[in-house]
Formats: C-alpha cells, structure tokens, sequence
C-alpha cells in the first residue's frame, strides 16, 4: 500500500472512528497517524486495514477494532514516560501505539508465531522501545515490575492477581472481564486504599489463556473478538 493511500485511509479513520467517538487528544491521535495499521494484518486484508472492526491474523486471534485500541490506550492516560505492560501482544498494533506514547513498552504473548511476525514489523518500523516476551500473559511479567500502566487485550473471567501485584501505586489496569456473553471493559487504580474499578462499556474480546485466566479446554464457546 503506498503512503499516501494509507495516509488518506488513516485520517479518515480517525476522523470518522475516534474523534466522532470522543477520542482526544493530540498525542494519542498522532500516535495513530504514525503507525501504519496495514502492516500488522494480513497482506491478503491490507485493503480492509482501516475499517471498522476487527480483522482474523491467524492463529484464532484478531487486531482490535481501531476505536477501542485508541479507547483502552487513553484510559491509560500516559504522559510519555510511563513503562507499561501490555498482555497479549496480538498482531503488534496496540503494542506499536503505546510504544508512541510511552517510555518502554513490555508485551507478553504466548503464541510465539504471534510474537515473532510482531518483532519483525517492529524492527521494520524501527520502534526500539518494546520488548516482547514469550510466556503465560496472566502471570504479568515480574523482571521490570511495577508498571506504570498494564493493558490486558484479551478477556479475562476476573482480573489477575498478579497484573495487581504488578501495577505501580496511581497506575491504571484496563481490560475486559467478562464470560462466554461478552465482557466489561474495565479501568483499576492503585490508590494508596487499594484499588477502585470503572466499568467504561461493553465489549467483545478472545479469551485470556493461562493459569489466572480461562484454561485452554474452557474457552468461551461463542465467537471472540479482539
């Protein structure tokens, strides 16, 4: 896809998805325009990169739709020099964004083809700051706890123990918990007291695998979105 087209297909995104959706911010929104979203699905859907909704990568995953990757990465509320935690590396989109917007990124995945086809459109998009892991995403990534931020891109049915553990005290968790019918996106605060929950809305993600999530024969039977 030559730029211009995908610089044109972009900013029509992001009038039309984001701001229409009162996604703000000037950071946030230039964070979207530098990161090409074709390069992380499928060559065969690149055409279909910036529409609407989310798109299969293989490996019964998806990239999110972009309105609730731009919804979960302002619910963070970075400032640029955060180190955040992203669980579920995915396709490499929403770890590509962060990347814009904060310090250092660190992305747990434990589908290694998932992980390693996201490093090399990192290394192609020269995004030095992200380091992906291979490894159980709901035991979070202790080495370089705390984060200041953690997001989970995946459904979990309770919030992980251990990504609490892992957050910084005034850090944000956002994720969706939820069961087979669909989860609750929502955003916990490390409070001095403890943590406080907000659910911001309803939503539809692939189910989060390992030992503080859904276990690989209990998977949600209907069908996930991510």
């Amino acid at each position: 896809m030559k730029r211009r087209q995908w610089s044109r297909d972009v900013e029509r995104m992001i009038q039309e998805q984001l701001v229409t959706r009162h996604i703000r911010g000037e950071r946030l929104l230039q964070a979207f325009r530098e990161v090409p979203r074709h390069l992380f699905v499928p060559e065969s859907m690149q055409d279909m990169a910036y529409a609407d909704g989310p798109l299969p990568i293989g490996q019964r995953q998806t990239i999110s739709q972009p309105y609730i990757v731009a919804l979960m990465t302002q619910l963070l509320a970075l400032s640029g020099e955060e180190r955040v935690l992203e669980v579920g590396t995915g396709s490499g989109y929403q770890a590509a964004i962060l990347a814009k917007l904060a310090r250092k990124v660190y992305s747990v995945e434990r589908i290694p083809e998932l992980a390693e086809r996201a490093e090399r459109v990192f290394l192609d998009l020269e995004l030095s700051n992200i380091e992906v892991t291979v490894c159980d995403g709901t035991m979070g990534l202790p080495a370089y706890a705390p984060y200041d931020a953690i997001i989970v891109t995946a459904a979990a049915p309770h919030v992980p123990e251990p990504l609490k553990d892992q957050l910084a005290l005034d850090g944000f968790l956002v994720l969706p918990v939820g069961g087979r019918d669909g989860q609750m996106l929502e955003r916990w605060r490390h409070t001095p007291k403890g943590f406080d929950r907000e659910r911001i809305a309803p939503v539809a993600f692939v189910p989060l695998v390992g030992d503080h999530g859904w276990e690989e024969g209990q998977q949600p039977e209907r069908r996930w979105q991510k």
